[in-house]
């Protein structure tokens, strides 16, 4: 893997050459890519919006006409996993990607033609290197450009009117788990790049690259010295006895023990957010590797984290940890929505989040400070609370894996190690100033064991089952509606199994879905369990809900295409109730209602 060559220490000159960059006001944004947003016709990025909001200013299907939306189109796209994300549509065109081995298509919209394709030479045994399915969460745009983070760990940048491979630049090493299955964002001039491999001893990272040339411009890892995680000890701010202070010198390797930081995971295999009135990017961090706690004392930093950064250099301005030494792999790496809205009674730049750990997180975007932290599933018992003084949850001795220590089975945790929601994007509304969550209803026993780290090989050290969260509705799922200024749960719609796709608002009052059954819902935003369309898919859905408007007529689409955390059993062909990381055993049902596919549809109103 690759390490840094930097003294452990920044040179002054350097740090203060870094920090100027870092002043705040320096707008970055791409002015290509926000005029292809601010166009609502389009869907020009995964969330349609830098602030992940995944809402559409399109109105034309709306409440009192969307049950007579019909199937306007369909596409198969050759490949049978887990399809996650959605395609992008943009003046006339849209690109689809796939699982593993990673195609792209770009469509005519007027005739559905392909015009061209993309399928990469990858070498299939990335495969076993890959956690959770062999999942991509989608393709990014600039400036005439397609970019394509590939399974492998290869950037690729592709002309958008020929396929043409412009570029592309190497990611990390999957001979030893360094694999991706993010998308790429773009920032500026840069594409922002993660990794994914916690489970195999990663050391996680978040890369910038040259969107013109893919060179290599920053890189900051999430653990180990100062200079390498780009922080600076005394700028570097985060929330302390109920206020911001400097995270000081070494906050990362104090919390480690010895050289556990090098395979201490933190990857960053999820979604990025982008506020250019400040030039900040904000994203998440993952488990600390191994799954064992007892093997890795310490509040393991900065897994689990927040991260917010200068999109120019990398310095990170705040960062958060929701969860210190983890026990229960509740990945920190879901989406961070921006949002601008009321945090008890006062109005506040917002970030808000729904992390795996089951609290739904409310912070101040600009300084970083911890504002709501409640629990956005009642469900909920592994910690009581959140001390909002010192931003630490309160772990119930019970549910704790590292109290009961090795080779002992804790049972009954919940959430489940994929968390109250796992990757699966939620939107919000600026109508109703609610946020609509798709969430998992799912509890587990969880036992760990003594694990040595072996580069390439799995590093995960724990044994999972997995159920529905018991005295309950008996589902695993719920959609639901979040004030986050209060931090309180307004709706929740129980659904059968957990909700793993990515949910839309538009301004026709719509939010929509889909399930793991295979169903696309739109449900009333001001009523979520007014059901007001269904229609079953050919596979389980695990992508994400998007819509455009092509020659006056809007659509709506989405993938199907069963795989995932929660239909890894199927797409791999799993038997095992505790293989899948214990995902196997929960969701053996699924299979009584769909089967393996891989293909989007899409849908529009009568003419």
């Amino acid at each position: 893997m690759e390490r840094s060559g930097t003294p452990a220490r920044f040179a002054p000159t350097v740090l203060a050459t870094a920090l100027a960059f870092a002043l705040p006001g320096v707008a970055q944004a791409n002015a290509d890519l926000e005029s292809k947003i601010a166009n609502p016709k389009n869907w020009a990025m995964q969330a349609g919006d830098m602030f992940n909001q995944r809402y559409s200013k399109l109105k034309q299907i709306n409440v009192s006409n969307v049950g007579k939306l019909q199937v306007a189109w369909t596409f198969s796209t050759g490949v049978l996993r887990g399809h996650e994300g959605s395609p992008l549509v943009i003046d006339g065109m849209m690109y689809l990607h796939t699982p593993f081995p990673n195609k792209v298509f770009a469509l005519d919209l007027d005739t559905q033609k392909i015009v061209w394709r993309y399928e990469p030479k990858q070498d299939p045994s990335v495969i076993a290197q890959m956690c959770c399915d062999t999942v991509n969460r989608g393709l990014a745009y600039a400036e005439g450009k397609i970019f394509l983070q590939q399974a492998d760990s290869t950037l690729v940048a592709l002309d958008a009117k020929s396929g043409k491979v412009l570029w592309s630049a190497v990611n990390g090493d999957p001979k030893l788990g360094a694999v991706n299955t993010n998308a790429p964002h773009v920032f500026g001039d840069k594409v922002l790049t993660g990794i994914s491999g916690g489970e195999w001893g990663v050391r996680g990272f978040v890369a910038a690259y040259d969107m013109n040339t893919g060179k290599q411009v920053w890189k900051a890892y999430s653990t180990g010295p100062d200079n390498e995680m780009l922080m600076d000890p005394d700028k570097t701010m985060t929330w302390t006895d109920g206020k911001m202070a400097p995270v000081g010198k070494d906050s990362s390797l104090k919390t480690w023990k010895g050289d556990q930081w090098k395979t201490g995971g933190g990857t960053t295999w999820g979604w990025y957010s982008y506020d250019k009135a400040t030039n900040t990017v904000y994203y998440g961090t993952g488990n600390p590797s191994t799954w064992n706690p007892s093997q890795r004392p310490g509040d393991n930093k900065w897994s689990m984290t927040i991260m917010a950064r200068d999109m120019t250099t990398g310095m990170a301005k705040w960062v958060y940890q929701m969860t210190p030494h983890d026990e229960w792999d509740f990945d920190g790496i879901n989406e961070m929505i921006l949002a601008d809205i009321d945090v008890k009674g006062k109005p506040t730049k917002a970030l808000v989040h729904f992390d795996r750990n089951g609290f739904g997180y409310t912070l101040d975007r600009t300084t970083g400070a911890l504002l709501v932290a409640e629990k956005y599933d009642p469900q909920v018992n592994w910690a009581t609370h959140v001390d909002m003084k010192t931003g630490r949850p309160q772990v119930v001795a019970k549910y704790s894996t590292q109290a009961g220590g090795p080779d002992v089975n804790v049972k009954g945790i919940c959430p489940a190690a994929l968390g109250s929601k796992d990757q699966q994007p939620a939107s919000f509304d600026p109508n109703t100033k609610l946020f609509y969550v798709p969430t998992n209803h799912v509890c587990m026993d969880y036992e760990p064991f003594q694990v040595d780290y072996v580069a390439g090989q799995p590093y995960v050290g724990a044994t999972l089952s997995m159920f529905p969260a018991p005295n309950s509705h008996g589902g695993m799922g719920n959609f639901i509606t979040w004030d986050a200024g209060k931090g309180k749960i307004v709706q929740s719609k129980p659904e059968k199994f957990s909700v793993w796709s990515g949910s839309l608002n538009t301004a026709g009052g719509l939010s929509c879905f889909g399930t793991l059954e295979g169903y696309l819902k739109c449900v009333d935003a001001k009523d979520i369990n007014k059901e007001l369309y269904k229609f079953k898919t050919p596979s389980g859905i695990i992508g994400n809900v998007f819509t455009y408007e092509h020659k006056g007529k809007q659509y709506l689409g989405v993938f199907s295409g069963i795989g995932g955390w929660a239909g890894i059993g199927m797409a791999a062909g799993l038997e095992k109730a505790n293989e899948g990381l214990g995902a196997v055993g929960g969701y053996r049902e699924l299979a009584d209602y769909t089967q393996l596919g891989g293909s989007l549809t899409v849908f529009a109103l009568p003419n």
